[in-house]
């Protein structure tokens, strides 16, 4: 999740609840994607690092486990960094436009934003590198497919 304000109930339910019933049955990894609050704020970023230990502290108050699970911090693993500008040279625009959350955030932009670009090359990364086998949320679906062709390319 984004550090970009306090965590709902969305959040919760759309989420950590299922997180939690997962550290249980799975190796599980999962991280505070700080990096990807910088793609929505760039302008003012004073609140990440608050935000970031709140998010924190919401994910260790809905149940997750340091014990049964891996949490970590997306700015401090620099291989993330790493492939994520590998990706971002070899992805062709047009695989970034046809991915659902990328029109999503155009759609509430005046003009189209560098960062919304970067976030979607981001997300692929973010799979590799969390060894997850299981897609976030709808939008997410693309990344996989795409990570994919990219790396054989």
């Amino acid at each position: 999740m984004r550090p970009t304000g306090k965590l709902h109930l969305g959040n919760y339910m759309g989420a950590l609840a299922n997180w939690v019933k997962l550290q249980d049955q799975y190796e599980c990894y999962f991280f505070i994607a700080d990096w990807h609050a910088l793609t929505t704020d760039y302008a003012d970023t004073s609140s990440i690092v608050p935000n970031t230990k709140n998010v924190l502290l919401d994910y260790l108050a809905a149940g997750l486990d340091p014990e049964k699970s891996v949490l970590f911090l997306q700015s401090k693993v620099l291989q993330h960094a790493e492939l994520f500008l590998q990706l971002a040279m070899i992805t062709p625009l047009g695989w970034l436009e046809r991915v659902p959350t990328y029109k999503e955030q155009q759609e509430n932009l005046s003009g189209k934003d560098l960062s919304s670009y970067l976030s979607t090359s981001l997300r692929p990364s973010d799979c590799q590198r969390s060894l997850s086998r299981r897609p976030a949320g709808p939008g997410s679906v693309t990344h996989p497919c795409r990570v994919c062709a990219a790396a054989f390319k």
